[in-house]
């Protein structure tokens, strides 16, 4: 098996555009639209967000970005094709996401996630992210759960 190549990449190209229009329509069928918080292009390509993919053989299958707040970085836009489940991809992107927050002196790192994804649920509980409640503008909802994990240097 080939091994993944994660890094940064622009998040405007064709084959990026095509998976986060693959996530959005995968969150649609799960969730009402008020419960999707998802991220335009235009944020991901912003100077507070770094935005990661995850490539096998120059094929994208996953992808991930942080956004810097002042205290915290926040996880957004985490997705791998669901024919490359099973490769560790999540587990490889979520630590490339934490070395990054790291390098950049945050020391907290949060996210939103659906209840209706307990893979992605258990991903973040084996990293060690922990619920906790709505942050930043975010309010209560019954369709999120809100988590954050503490860095060290």
């Amino acid at each position: 098996m080939l091994t993944p190549i994660i890094r940064i990449e622009n998040p405007d190209q064709p084959d990026v555009r095509t998976m986060l229009a693959e996530g959005d329509a995968y969150y649609a069928t799960l969730y009402p639209a008020e419960s999707n918080h998802l991220v335009d292009v235009s944020t991901l390509q912003g100077p507070e967000t770094s935005f990661y993919v995850a490539r096998v053989d120059g094929a994208l299958h996953g992808i991930g970005a942080i956004l810097r707040q002042r205290d915290y970085a926040e996880i957004k836009r985490m997705y791998v094709d669901p024919k490359a489940r099973g490769l560790k991809l999540g587990s490889r992107l979520l630590h490339a996401l934490e070395a990054d927050a790291r390098a950049v002196g945050m020391r907290c790192l949060r996210l939103e996630t659906g209840v209706k994804q307990p893979e992605a649920i258990a991903l973040y509980s084996k990293a060690g992210f922990r619920e906790i409640g709505p942050f930043g503008s975010y309010q209560l909802d019954p369709n999120s759960l809100f988590m954050e994990k503490h860095l060290t240097a």
